[in-house]
């Protein structure tokens, strides 16, 4: 009798009736590095570990000298972050107890931690309508009621405001000294030149999720000054003259190695990162100008922006719809930012007084952020567009 052999088994292919789902887009990702960025980074943290040089050092001094050079200014100071970097401006600025500065209603809630924080009282001003900007006029009115010693222009969104050379011009008639917070400019160009050019002082930020981030929090001061350089640098090191000399009384906020040897790679990589974010802010621009009840902001004609943030204004009535219906698309959206500052809960007890706040309010409850991050291929800007124009029933004209 034979005994019949094992049969094989049947190996049938099955084919989805549906293709897989593309995957979410991220409103951010952080994650798309440039070929050989992970080794080059590993080396620098493995020499900076071996070497246990963990606080200044020759990596912070690099940074700042390319700093400096990139933002066309004479001094940069690094710091632990962007917040610490307005307050050592303020306070080498002299700012304190008793003084008055104007700020922007429409910023990030930092600029207002930073005057209350010197012991000083924040004004905040209306923003401007058409570039998303403090407003000049309103600025000067309130100039003339509050009588501020200093103030601080926001340069918000990856642009500044387009009357920048009469804000300067004016706040140096009238004796106010002019802070430029640029937390979120850095890159950004005004008549083909940085924007810290020319400034009294400004500040950057390089939190992670900026142009240029850090691994970590960090921050920097930016001046032409070499005696406000000077200050600012004491005062973020417990105000030493020299390791036992304290002629200030500042406090702890140095940059570490790690984050400077981290920006300066960064900066290697940033003509290439800013490229793409540019072409980014373009394309959006280009495939959504003609929505109904929709309005791309546009920095102004005399400027690049960096493509921090790609920013649509809509009827505020229908922004959350239509954030839910790009969401069920996998497309994620950021609303920067919500709320002006005098609508926060906490600008009650802080605030010496505000200008307006219409215009700021209703930027507010009207915006939306499109994914813009670093090498966003174009399937996926295309995806984002498809998505917000197939969401347009959710847009009403406002």
């Amino acid at each position: 009798m034979t005994v019949p052999t094992a049969s094989r088994p049947v190996i049938r292919s099955v084919t989805s009736p549906h293709p897989p789902a593309p995957s979410p887009i991220p409103f951010i990702d952080l994650s798309r590095l440039e070929p050989g960025f992970m080794e080059a980074w590993l080396e620098r943290v493995r020499s900076i570990t071996a070497r246990t040089a963990f606080v200044g050092g020759e990596w912070v001094a690099r940074l700042e000298e390319r700093l400096a050079r990139e933002a066309g200014v004479a001094h940069a100071v690094g710091c632990a972050n962007g917040t610490d970097a307005l307050q050592l401006a303020l306070r080498a600025l002299g700012v304190g107890p008793g003084d008055t500065v104007l700020i922007p209603d429409m910023t990030f809630w930092a600029t207002l931690e930073a005057v209350v924080n010197v012991g000083a009282r924040p004004v905040t001003v209306d923003a401007c309508a058409v570039d998303l900007q403090m407003d000049l006029e309103r600025f000067q009115a309130a100039a003339a009621r509050h009588r501020p010693r200093a103030a601080i222009l926001a340069h918000l969104y990856g642009w500044a405001s387009g009357r920048l050379a009469e804000y300067r011009a004016w706040c140096r008639q009238e004796g106010i000294l002019l802070l430029e917070d640029g937390a979120q400019s850095w890159g950004a160009l005004w008549q083909g030149r940085p924007l810290p050019v020319g400034a009294l002082i400004s500040t950057a930020s390089f939190y992670p999720a900026k142009v240029l981030g850090a691994a970590g929090d960090a921050g920097a001061v930016l001046t032409d000054d070499a005696e406000l350089a000077q200050t600012v640098r004491r005062l973020g090191n417990h105000g030493r003259r020299s390791h036992d000399d304290h002629a200030l009384v500042g406090w702890n906020s140095r940059l570490a190695s790690l984050d400077a040897a981290w920006l300066d790679l960064c900066l290697d990589h940033l003509p290439g990162r800013l490229a793409s974010r540019h072409a980014a802010a373009a394309g959006y621009r280009a495939a959504l100008a003609d929505l109904p009840g929709w309005r791309m902001v546009a920095p102004p004609p005399d400027q690049s922006e960096n493509g921090y943030l790609s920013v649509a204004l809509t009827d505020p009535a229908h922004r959350d719809a239509l954030a839910m219906a790009l969401a069920e698309r996998g497309v994620a959206t950021g609303r920067v930012y919500p709320r002006a500052i005098s609508a926060q809960a906490g600008a009650a007890s802080a605030l010496a007084g505000s200008d307006g706040g219409e215009v700021a309010r209703r930027i507010g409850a009207g915006i939306i952020n499109l994914p813009l991050f670093a090498h966003l291929r174009a399937d996926e800007l295309a995806r984002v567009v498809t998505a917000v124009r197939a969401s347009t029933p959710c847009i009403s004209h406002p």
